[in-house]
């Protein structure tokens, strides 16, 4: 097994100790995510154990060959040359590889009569099956893998980086990062400017990965589905916790409320030895008892709570009153030129909808929702507005709609209610504007926090519609929970586009999901039953497609009696092995079903064993039915295939 193991790992930044004493060990089989608040140093410990930057203290070994690769959240610039070009820089590192063989080669061919040459011809040897083991020899297939699953077309292979926006070319990077096949792959925000199918593609892709890796994201979904330990970086330690992302936020949640529990108790011991110092410091002889708290409270380390771990709680006011048909789309057509986004699209949205809209980028989804909203009218069709209908819109763009004279507090003050005044401050705190941050002119912000004071200024403001185009954006995860919790409680109707899954699974009841080739399908379910059709659609796609790889079957007349009674037993085994599977997906969903009640009892729950037994029983279950699926997937494929190639209808 390979393995990674940082000692005292230290870094400063003047008088603030960014990481304090970090040790920890990766292998090759690590599937680890490094969380923290914004600004804790997980971008900079990433940057340390890669050699980006200089630590002040770091003690490092490695398995031999153990090889690294960093993706960075930004700050990439892409050089002239083509993607696949740029892709292909992941295979640098077996350049030495190719120069010492091209030196042996030419040693070999150089040999003079008498002169050994097993030694060299063993290197070679070992050389070229490092080359062939590690894939080098079948780079181009895997780079158009690669790719394809992250939203490339094939015509886009040979284009010019510089042609490609700043989310495409994070993609370019994150597929450099991919093919590079290192022991060991660290990735800062993999998931952003993803779309829900490549998204998709990277958690499988992630899953049959033969490496270990570390990464940061702010998609909970993502990272529940993918990582098995949770490393928090909380000022300047770090602290391994098992489990995904949600089973790591269970433990945290029973470690604040003692945590919680010991700042009240000492912030009373405070405020106590306080009033007996100030009472007894002139009398002498209470002087030694004065001393004596004094040192006390000198010696007290403060109880301090992570911020990306509190509790934040906020409340939309409550919706005006609207008709029942809130939206009312007919014949939609819209189109870019000769690119047409929209054809014929038709559609409703009921009042107390909760309608997401995702699918692949360029699909037209923020189009969609400028339209609904009035901003874009050059189309065809009708997009009617119910009566009574006040729509508050959230775009990626609505930065530009701030005040740059304004304080961030005078911004957020300008669209508030009265009830509201006395608690803008913590709404501010709640989307990360802390202490003097406040006072700061909007001007002066940065594109993340504009987008954020933007989001907070349409929730504050009462209306009963929300439209909203990746409202989760620059927010962390304990800031998208609070969202997500407020968006539970609203009284309106909401549409949303969003790529994050674990969002959209807490609040979507319909999916409309867009793609670039095919017209927009309306899913009338919740998230879960999307991903399942979704997921049976790609299964379908790829059975399809491997099916045209294959010969073409023998039409029924052209085999012989014997080998058409092998195939109808074939169809009869494959019938009744469908039949098995269906019926043990049925017992494995109710077994689910009763693992779900269990783990909503306050005996589970509260008990870290039980509740640890229970999830861990659950998520088996469900392992075990997705695998089930998979195969009555496949089976009945071949089922069908043999039936209908053969004369068996």
């Amino acid at each position: 097994m390979a393995t990674l193991q940082v000692q005292d790992l230290r870094l400063a930044f003047g008088d603030r100790d960014i990481l304090d004493g970090v040790s920890f060990i990766l292998t090759d089989q690590s599937r680890a995510a490094l969380c923290g608040s914004n600004g804790s140093g997980k971008s900079t410990l990433l940057k340390a154990l890669c050699g980006i930057i200089q630590p002040d203290h770091l003690d490092m070994s490695r398995t031999k060959g153990l090889t690294t690769v960093y993706l960075p959240q930004s700050e990439i610039v892409m050089p002239e040359g083509t993607v696949y070009d740029e892709v292909e820089k992941g295979y640098a590192r077996f350049r030495s590889l190719l120069d010492e063989k091209e030196k042996i080669g030419n040693r070999l061919a150089h040999l003079t009569e008498g002169e050994k040459s097993a030694g060299l011809a063993n290197q070679m040897q070992e050389l070229e099956e490092e080359l062939l083991s590690s894939g080098y020899y079948s780079r181009k297939q895997k780079i158009y893998q690669v790719l394809k699953g992250l939203g490339f077309d094939e015509a886009d292979y040979g284009r010019q980086c510089g042609e490609f926006s700043g989310g495409w070319q994070m993609r370019i990077a994150l597929a450099r990062t991919l093919v590079a096949n290192a022991t060991i792959m660290f990735l800062d925000e993999p998931t952003n400017y993803l779309d829900i199918d490549a998204l998709t593609w990277l958690k499988n892709f992630l899953a049959s990965y033969k490496g270990g890796v570390m990464v940061v994201s702010h998609d909970q979904g993502f990272l529940d589905q993918v990582v098995t330990e949770v490393y928090e970086l909380f000022q300047g330690k770090l602290k391994r916790y098992s489990g995904n992302y949600t089973q790591y936020q269970q433990q945290r949640e029973q470690e604040i409320a003692q945590l919680e529990a010991a700042y009240k108790s000492q912030q009373e011991t405070i405020a106590k030895n306080e009033q007996f110092i100030e009472r007894f410091r002139y009398k002498a002889t209470k002087s030694k008892a004065v001393q004596s708290r004094i040192k006390q409270m000198e010696r007290l380390e403060p109880v301090v709570v992570p911020d990306h771990l509190k509790k934040l709680v906020f409340t939309f006011p409550p919706a005006p009153h609207s008709g029942n048909d809130v939206v009312k789309v007919d014949h939609l057509r819209k189109a870019f030129g000769e690119h047409e986004i929209f054809h014929d699209l038709s559609f409703q949205v009921q009042k107390g909808d909760r309608l997401a809209i995702t699918g692949r980028n360029g699909a037209g989804k923020s189009t969609l929702l400028r339209m609904l909203v009035g901003q874009d009218r050059d189309y065809s069709g009708s997009i009617i507005l119910g009566a009574g209908v006040t729509v508050g819109y959230f775009a990626q763009e609505t930065e530009t709609s701030l005040n740059p004279r304004n304080t961030v507090l005078d911004e957020l003050a300008s669209v508030a209610t009265t009830d509201d005044l006395p608690r803008l401050r913590t709404y501010l705190g709640s989307f990360l504007f802390q202490g003097d941050d406040v006072f700061k002119q909007v001007s002066v912000l940065s594109g993340g926090e504009r987008s954020r004071l933007a989001l907070l200024k349409i929730l504050l403001h009462p209306v009963n519609l929300l439209v909203l185009d990746e409202p989760t954006n620059h927010l962390d995860i304990n800031a998208k929970q609070m969202l997500l919790e407020a968006l539970k409680r609203y009284d309106g109707t909401l549409v949303c586009v969003s790529h994050d899954s674990y969002f959209l699974r807490g609040i979507s009841k319909r999916i409309m999901y867009l793609s670039k080739d095919e017209q927009p399908v309306i899913f009338d379910g919740d998230w879960d039953y999307f991903m399942y059709k979704l997921d049976e659609k790609e299964k379908y796609e790829e059975s399809a497609q491997a099916g045209q790889d294959k010969a073409a079957a023998p039409s029924a007349g052209s085999i012989g009696y014997q080998e058409r009674n092998k195939l109808r037993n074939r169809i009869q085994a494959l019938a009744r092995e469908c039949d098995r599977l269906l019926a043990e997906q049925e017992k494995l969903g109710q077994e689910i079903l009763l693992l779900t009640k269990q783990m909503d009892e306050p005996a589970v729950y509260s008990d870290p064993g039980k509740i640890g037994k229970v999830m861990a029983e659950k998520e088996a279950k469900e392992a075990a039915k997705a695998a089930s699926e998979e195969a009555w997937f496949a089976k009945s494929e071949e089922l069908e295939e043999l039936k209908k190639g053969n004369g068996f209808v």
